[in-house]
């Protein structure tokens, strides 16, 4: 059997191209190269920890679902589902939560970031978030895992609490590993210093903005002071940046792009770049599946999911001395 790669992403209102080069591209090329079982899920459970409203979260869920189709991500060689379908994570985010140490979850550094951002809204979802992660990718038997730098700490503790738990009750746990996203970060447009954010929509790039609209966005970007187009994180962030983009979606290396636009100006460049960015997310405009199907995909998906729920919960509760559950 193929080992199990697992990822997910929140719903929490329109994805942009970050999402996309940072998470959805790879989700694809790591479908299509056959070397794993994926499962991709819709992080519903992660939201709560964030200010929602209710009455979208459902829209923002089949949001995330279309995304993951139009990306490139086939309900018939992944399996696609919503997180709260299957409320087990959260139990056995209890039960691991039963052997971490609360300085542990203290460290944590993206905890200190989102509290820092939105201080109004500290809650102990902010904390004990880790955990939930954890219990997605190990209720799961995932072997595999595709994070960014700004998740290795999480999935570290995955590690950690695996061989904690077996050495305790016995060998229940795969050690997840990492796998790298090969994807630079997608800074803001407009201000470079910032991770492209939809906080931040001005210099955001959706994944479902017109044509007109990704043009005036490019056009509008940071480019620094000169007019030479060379890639220069330090002097020129802003133009790194475009160019990071352009090489992303183009599939072309950097130093080509430079060669391209040699002695050339901003404008052509910047023309250029929409009009790849445009063709990249086309599908994005193109593929639009009604509720209903969306809703059949998911549900198709949480059962095959199901199976490899029931039957870890049940080795989990079997290692505990849990009554098991009958009927």
């Amino acid at each position: 059997m193929k080992p199990i790669l697992i990822s997910g992403i929140q719903p929490t209102g329109r994805l942009h191209l970050g999402n996309y080069l940072g998470a959805l591209k790879n989700f694809v090329e790591l479908q299509n190269s056959g070397k794993y079982q994926c499962y991709f899920f819709i992080a519903d459970y992660h939201s709560l920890t964030i200010d929602f409203s209710p009455k979208q979260k459902e829209k923002e869920i089949l949001a995330v679902a279309q995304s993951y189709l139009a990306a490139g991500i086939d309900p018939k060689k992944s399996v696609i589902f919503v997180q709260s379908q299957a409320p087990e994570s959260t139990e056995l985010t209890w039960i691991l939560s039963t052997i971490t140490p609360p300085g542990e979850l203290n460290r944590m550094t993206q905890f200190k970031d989102k509290a820092q951002n939105d201080p109004n809204n500290i809650n102990m979802g902010l904390v004990t978030y880790p955990l939930l992660m954890a219990a997605d990718i190990l209720l799961y038997d995932a072997k595999f895992v595709p994070v960014g730098d700004d998740q290795l700490q999480h999935l570290e503790l995955a590690r950690t609490l695996a061989r904690k738990f077996n050495n305790k009750f016995g060998k229940t746990f795969i050690e997840p590993q990492a796998i790298l996203a090969k994807t630079a970060r997608v800074m803001s447009l407009d201000n470079p210093q910032k991770k492209m954010s939809k906080t931040l929509p001005s210099g955001c790039l959706f994944l479902d903005d017109s044509e007109k609209e990704i043009m005036q966005k490019i056009k509008s970007a940071v480019t620094d002071s000169g007019s030479e187009i060379k890639y220069d994180e330090k002097n020129k962030p802003g133009l790194s940046n475009l160019l990071s983009i352009y090489s992303e979606l183009s599939e072309r290396p950097v130093m080509e792009l430079e060669k391209k636009y040699y002695g050339k100006g901003y404008g052509e460049f910047k023309t250029d770049l929409a009009k790849v960015v445009v063709n990249s997310l086309k599908s994005f405009h193109i593929l639009n599946h009604q509720p209903s199907i969306l809703n059949a995909i998911l549900n198709s998906g949480f059962k095959k999911a199901k199976k490899q729920v029931v039957a870890k919960m049940k080795e989990i509760k079997s290692k505990l001395g849990l009554p098991q559950v009958s009927g």
